[in-house]
């Protein structure tokens, strides 16, 4: 439920609102956005003319709307700017995802059979952080003293704290001063460079499993992906990743007898440890190289159309929605001459972004666009992305339901069955700002369950 709110002034136009006459297509309208917290409001007309007879079939315009303003979803993929949007969002990926593993959505049900995996890519270690340990369902110490031999600082990096998941605390470095704040940043910078030589380097030791030379494998392979990125606690980045192999033309086709998910594994297993990225802080001085971490998780999809794979694919399509908050950074973006201090980040997080100021001041370092992306910690990837032939886009995904839209205006009547006479659309539109007002916030709070806040304030 919505949190109950004082303001006067939001009531009395809560109020206005409820009263006036164009109320129910008000609603109509905030329902069909889903709850959207901060819509984009456009004006325009729609006109659809038939090209043969030039005859108008059908007309909309907003000015019948209210406010003559019609509202549309903003469409945004981050939870915390918008949970509507980004409930459907997510929803739009698991359906591509699970699309990839058993078929639908143009996809053939055949693909279910090709060797596929799971597997998380981790980052390496930046330094010793406080950590929530599971062993046997039972919540283990945190870091153990081993020694008691201090840092370079003073601190004896160990603590016997069983930490809960929730703790705030966890993914802190057990002494700031130590961790590698530099090289934390450069990776996430790094991390979209490493998995695309990650992929290289996969379609190299695939074709050599085949006696292939690497120019051949597409006539006989193609490796297909979707993948997510994650944030852990600490700061940094880690992926998740289907893989999938199919025969030359996609995933209508079969991949060779040889091709199997063992020789996958194999191969993954191999082109991780092969990639890396050197990045030089300063001229002059050594130079930083960047690779996955030792952690490595693989594991085979075995597809049935059960539970499996719909687990897989709503884990992934979790991660599609979210960003560096659960580290405590903003979701916007953070200028230079801002005060850190005034934005009440913790130490943690703060350090994070200014070391990418700092980095990205640096001239050599000015491609990696550091300070741009100083609230995504560096990282400057897509958080969600799959290869051409994995499954059909999101883009496609909503190509179908404005198709699914259309056919029922034909069914309604509001359109004529043209046959092979597709009408002309004539579309004017222009741009009248996003938001909602306060009474609109209340309202669409009220009728959709959502919060009543908007992110980017009122229109």
């Amino acid at each position: 439920m919505p949190a109950p709110t004082t303001d006067p002034h939001a009531i009395t136009a809560l109020i206005a609102r409820l009263n006036s006459p164009d109320y129910q297509r008000l609603a109509t309208q905030l329902h069909r956005t889903g709850g959207c917290r901060n819509p984009i409001n456009v004006r325009g007309t729609v006109i659809h003319v038939d090209l043969a007879t030039s005859r108008r079939l059908h007309t909309y315009t907003t000015h019948t709307e209210p406010g003559g303003i019609l509202r549309l979803p903003c469409k945004t993929r981050r939870a915390t700017r918008c949970p509507a949007c980004a409930k459907t969002y997510r929803a739009d990926t698991y359906q591509l995802i699970r699309a990839g593993l058993i078929g639908g959505k143009g996809i053939p049900v055949s693909v279910s059979t090709h060797p596929t995996l799971f597997v998380t890519l981790t980052a390496p270690s930046f330094g010793p952080v406080h950590s929530s340990r599971q062993h046997g369902g039972k919540t283990r110490p945190c870091h153990p003293r081993r020694e008691a031999k201090p840092c370079p600082h003073g601190r004896v990096l160990s603590c016997a704290t069983r930490h809960a998941v929730d703790e705030q605390v966890l993914g802190e470095p057990l002494c700031p001063d130590c961790f590698d704040y530099s090289g934390a940043v450069l990776f996430n910078a790094a991390a979209s460079l490493l998995w695309a030589r990650f992929t290289d380097a996969l379609r190299r030791r695939l074709a050599a499993a085949g006696g292939l030379a690497l120019r051949d494998l597409r006539n006989h392979l193609v490796l297909s992906f979707a993948k997510v990125a994650e944030y852990q606690r600490r700061g940094v980045v880690h992926l998740h990743a289907v893989i999938r192999l199919d025969g030359p033309d996609g995933p209508s086709s079969s991949p060779p007898a040889w091709a199997t998910a063992d020789t996958l594994t194999t191969a993954v297993q191999s082109a991780v440890p092969a990639v890396s990225v050197r990045i030089s802080i300063t001229p002059g001085e050594p130079v930083r190289v960047l690779r996955w971490g030792r952690q490595l998780d693989i594991r085979p999809i075995h597809t049935d159309g059960g539970t499996h794979e719909r687990n897989i694919a709503a884990y992934i399509a979790k991660y599609a929605t979210k960003a560096a908050e659960c580290v405590g950074t903003l979701d916007r973006r953070i200028y230079p001459l801002e005060d850190l201090d005034a934005l009440g980040l913790r130490n943690h997080p703060r350090r994070l972004i200014a070391e990418c100021f700092r980095l990205g001041s640096l001239p050599h370092l000015a491609e990696l666009r550091l300070t741009h992306w100083a609230h995504m910690l560096g990282y400057r990837g897509h958080f969600s992305t799959r290869s051409r032939r994995y499954s059909l886009t999101i883009g496609g995904l909503r190509a179908l339901r404005v198709h699914h839209a259309r056919q029922e205006d034909i069914a309604t009547g509001r359109l004529p069955v043209l046959g092979e006479d597709e009408p002309v659309v004539i579309a004017r539109w222009t741009y009248d700002g996003r938001g909602l007002p306060t009474g609109e916030q209340l309202l669409n709070a009220a009728l959709t369950g959502g919060s009543s806040a908007s992110p980017d304030g009122a229109r």
